[in-house]
């Protein structure tokens, strides 16, 4: 059975740290910013923990265990 290919999108949007958490950035970031609040974009910034359910999928898109 040949390898299982990492999904290079999920690669670049998604990291996991030392402990196995996956993390991901917030939407809405890049993207007609004027409207939005100094709150709202200062807290897009910051790396976010996936919930469970999708960090299964995720993990296995990146190769991670």
């Amino acid at each position: 059975m040949p390898k299982q290919k990492t999904h290079r999108a999920a690669r670049k949007r998604f990291k996991q740290s030392k402990s196995g958490k996956l993390f991901h950035h917030m939407s809405n970031y890049f993207h007609k910013n004027v409207k939005k609040r100094q709150k709202s974009k200062r807290q897009a910034r910051k790396w976010k923990e996936l919930a469970r359910g999708p960090a299964k999928v995720i993990r296995r898109l990146i190769g991670r265990r």
